[in-house]
Formats: C-alpha cells, structure tokens, sequence
C-alpha cells in the first residue's frame, strides 16, 4: 500500500495544476472557497488565466501552495507571529 498524502488548504492559498503535456500550460488560482473546516477538497479557486471562479476536486497534477506561511509576520508554519 502506497503513502496517502492529504490536500489542506486555506482560503488565499494558491492552487496549481500542473500540466501533463507540453501543449497546455499549468493553472494556477486562489482558493476563494471551502466546502470543509478541514481544509479538505473541493474548493473554490478563481483562475489568474480567466478570473472565473469554479468549484474544483484537485487530482494528482495538483498541489497547493501556502502564501499564508509567506507572509510578513508570520511564522514558517503560516501562524501569527
């Protein structure tokens, strides 16, 4: 049995889908909704390539990317400092 890794998000996040060929280019947008406290998938994402907003169940191409943690005063873990 393979390694399970689980998606969390927060609202801000980035999520990005990576492209499984070389004729389409990756995705990238903000989650602007959750469907779970946890963080868990579905979610809202507005596109940076369209600004529409679409409720999205991420597959393996896709991976969020936490702005929270780089924010200014904040530390590694994406808390307030």
């Amino acid at each position: 049995m393979g390694v399970v890794i689980l998606m969390r998000a927060e609202l801000g996040d980035e999520l990005i889908v990576e492209s499984r060929s070389t004729d389409r280019a990756r995705r990238d947008g903000e989650i602007v909704g959750l469907h779970h406290a946890d963080g868990s998938p579905p979610y809202d994402v507005r596109w940076s390539d369209s600004d529409h907003a679409t409720l999205v169940f991420p597959g393996p191409d896709a991976h969020v990317k936490h702005l929270a943690a780089e924010s200014p005063g904040r530390d590694e873990g994406g808390r307030s400092r």
